[in-house]
């Protein structure tokens, strides 16, 4: 039987996700409005694009620039599996910091040589990543992360960065986001601090910091915690301050940290 889930967020209005496993309905030919990313899966389909009818297997992935004409189906009488990524065009170049001119590849037909790893890998691990529970922040940095190293290979718009300025640009960020780590930060605006497109200001964090934005935030906020604890702050306010979802999210992310529950934490405070 055939099953389908859909991603969507208001959140994060510039992407969406789909995920199929046994489908056997076809398309006719169509576009989009936006940049689309598939793979497939499981089985075998057939992708009409430009002109051209190209064989995809598991592991395949073609890139579909919005308004370009294509289909993709399953070889008849077959089912298949596959995914789906639709990205809006700007947010691709702010993401990139230039413009996005999307030329219709199949990425699998690419040198694999321009890849850290299988595109399919870095595709799946996106999606993955968008039907958890994870906050958008760490989504839209993962997703940041697979745009610029799936389509600078590409030759798309890059900019370079001078090693100073992204190491200056990296501690203004780092001290934006310790100052407000309980509110909820977009990835666009921790990036204007810094001074870098958004795919150039994740890879330079993580170099710099060692952890990705997202993860340096929930650090924030843990040791903004203890510091909360130990001043007398009730327990249950802690969560909805520090800008978690709700209390087991806190306990949770405290005691990945600290191992201990902020319970525990706060019991063995000693004041003199």
């Amino acid at each position: 039987m055939e099953t389908q889930g859909f991603w969507r967020s208001a959140e994060l209005p510039f992407v969406e996700s789909r995920r199929a496993r046994d489908a056997s309905a076809c398309y006719v030919p169509h576009t989009h409005d936006r940049l689309s990313i598939g793979a497939v899966d499981r089985g075998h389909s057939l992708f009409f694009c430009q002109a051209q009818s190209i064989p995809l297997v598991a592991g395949d992935v073609v890139l579909v620039p919005a308004g370009v004409v294509h289909a993709c189906n399953p070889v008849a009488g077959q089912a298949w599996a596959y995914q789906m990524l639709y990205l809006d065009d700007a947010w691709v170049a702010q993401m990139l910091g230039g413009a996005f001119h999307g030329d219709g590849r199949v990425l699998t037909h690419l040198p694999q040589q321009m890849f850290a790893r299988p595109v399919y890998a870095m595709l799946d691990a996106v999606n993955r990543c968008l039907f958890s529970d994870v906050a958008a922040l760490e989504k839209e940095t993962q997703l940041a992360r697979f745009i610029g190293d799936v389509l600078l290979p590409l030759q798309y718009a890059e900019i370079a960065v001078l090693p100073e300025a992204a190491n200056r640009g990296v501690e203004r960020a780092r001290a934006l986001i310790e100052a407000r780590c309980g509110d909820t930060l977009r990835l666009a605006e921790l990036a204007q601090v810094a001074g870098l497109s958004p795919y150039h200001f994740v890879r330079a964090f993580r170099a710099q910091v060692g952890m990705t934005p997202h993860a340096w935030q929930l650090d924030a906020r843990i040791r903004r915690a203890r510091r909360l604890l130990d001043a007398g702050v009730p327990l249950a306010e802690l969560a909805l301050q520090l800008g978690f979802a709700d209390q087991s999210h806190f306990q949770r992310v405290f005691r990945q940290r600290v191992a201990a529950t902020p319970r525990q934490y706060q019991r063995n405070f000693i004041q003199d």
